[in-house]
């Protein structure tokens, strides 16, 4: 009977937090037919950051004549993922945490919950730490996703684009970090 109980309430977590993933999902979707993300501002003399909202006076490279639209546009994907990651992880902790404070709450399930808890908090170490050496060896932009299936790094593309030494440097800060095997290591170059 408490194992039942348990894969109940480790079913409904679940649940929930597919539902918080399709609703931000959705909910994205339409704020992208408005064309600005909320919490984002136009600055004063029409320049703005936001990839979706065209500037009035183009940015142009003096030394080489061109727009960095691309590095923008891979901005603006680097933040909503950002983004969706972290409401899907607060949707989570929040049924987690109600779960441990529940008094109707099995013990068995409460335990449960709080070993989900530190597995997050370490999985959100883990990934912030990726991220940042990430871009500290020189790329542009990075988003991690650490699940039990492996980990997946999304880079932002490089002029030349990935190439083996990248690859394998990415790999290598993967490993260090997580201790996952280069097999079950993705590596995405984000295209703008």
């Amino acid at each position: 009977m408490k194992l039942w109980k348990r894969n109940a309430v480790v079913a409904a977590i679940v649940l929930f937090v597919c539902v918080a993933v399709y609703l931000n999902w959705s909910y994205e979707q339409e704020s992208a037919d408005v064309g600005k993300t909320l919490g984002q501002a136009a600055l004063v003399g029409g320049k703005t950051d936001d990839p979706l909202l065209p500037t009035l006076t183009p940015a142009v490279s003096p030394a080489t004549g061109t727009s960095p639209a691309p590095a923008a546009t891979s901005t603006g994907y680097f933040a909503s993922a950002r983004l969706n990651r972290q409401q899907a992880r607060d949707s989570a902790l929040g049924m987690l945490q109600e779960t441990m404070g529940s008094d109707a709450a099995e013990e068995t399930a409460k335990l449960d919950a709080g070993a989900a808890i530190e597995t997050l908090a370490s999985t959100t170490v883990s990934e912030a730490q990726i991220e940042n050496l990430v871009v500290a060896k020189g790329y542009a932009d990075c988003v991690t996703f650490i699940s039990d299936g492996g980990v997946s790094v999304v880079v932002s593309a490089t002029e030349e684009g990935l190439q083996e030494a990248d690859v394998a440097r990415i790999v290598e800060i993967v490993t260090g970090e997580t201790g996952v095997p280069a097999s079950q290591i993705t590596i995405i170059e984000a295209q703008g």
